[in-house]
């Protein structure tokens, strides 16, 4: 979090800022937020949650911001964060970069521009965001900046470690498997066999690496199908780590309705259609084949 800090602090003396926000303007205003959020978006993509948090709290003291924003910028930073990390991970397991930048940018994107859409149609979450987390201080001085980071980053430390405790506790009651219960049977019509979502449910639960890790052990042993793998993949690219990270993004003030349950619709959703292309694109090679022979 600390160089991510940095590097804002320094774009920021420079004026690159408002470079990046007039870069990324377009892109932002399809989803209602300000072009100013895109360095907090962009941060997310590049390294993780935590670091695309702190940057936020950086700046949120300086924009008005509506309930309904920080719930979409909370959603996009769900779905698109630690790209060259997560990304890897999913090439190894048998799905391509530019599926993944495609399926997580572009899914970030679409989800947050539909609830952009919806939430001003019907007029939902149009009050002010109540910011939980703010770093910014009157005095504009390096030295009262670096005393409001410490302080904020001593805050944020103990808001994770009490979300972390939080979660042991959700995990002890047997949350996870409810999460299984309710999910498998889903995930099973939706073509991914009963191998891959159990391990997807593992995934969903704990985050992508997990999963993937253990979707990369089942395709080595041949217990996995690689078709499997690759809907599991992508429903876990847009929904992992559903209990940790949406304590994290509801702590900045964002509402569920976003965070969790339209992200959950969309990733069943995006994993539908794939899947019906997979089936699509099979019955196509099998009837070439039928013909060939």
């Amino acid at each position: 979090m600390i160089p991510a800090l940095i590097v804002v602090k320094v774009l920021q003396e420079l004026g690159a800022l408002k470079i990046i926000g007039l870069v990324l303007a377009p892109v932002m205003s399809l989803t209602g937020l300000p072009a100013e959020l895109g360095i907090v978006w962009a941060t997310t993509l590049l390294t993780n949650m935590f670091s695309g948090i702190v940057v936020f709290a950086s700046m949120a003291s300086e924009l008005s911001l509506s309930a309904e924003q920080v719930t979409v910028l909370g959603s996009m930073m769900l779905i698109g964060h630690s790209i060259p990390i997560e990304g890897a991970v999913a090439r190894r397991a048998g799905v391509p970069w530019w599926v993944t930048i495609a399926l997580r940018v572009g899914g970030a994107l679409v989800l947050g521009s539909i609830l952009h859409f919806v939430y001003t149609r019907f007029k939902l979450l149009q009050d002010p965001a109540t910011i939980v987390w703010s770093m910014a201080g009157k005095d504009e001085s390096l030295a009262s900046w670096i005393f409001a980071q410490l302080e904020a980053l001593v805050i944020i430390y103990f808001v994770i470690l009490s979300l972390m405790v939080l979660l042991n506790i959700l995990r002890l009651l047997g949350l996870e498997r409810i999460i299984h219960v309710g999910l498998v049977p889903v995930l099973r019509l939706l073509g991914i066999g009963r191998t891959a979502a159990n391990v997807t449910v593992i995934g969903v639960a704990l985050g992508l690496s997990y999963g993937a890790g253990l979707l990369i052990r089942d395709l080595d042993d041949g217990v996995m199908t690689r078709r499997d793998a690759y809907l599991a993949l992508c429903f876990l690219g847009l929904l992992h780590s559903v209990i940790e990270d949406t304590l994290l993004v509801m702590a900045l003030g964002a509402d569920l309705s976003g965070i969790l349950w339209a992200r959950i619709i969309f990733a069943f959703a995006v994993t539908a259609i794939l899947a019906r292309m997979l089936r699509m694109i099979d019955g196509n090679d099998t009837g070439k084949s039928t013909t060939q022979r």
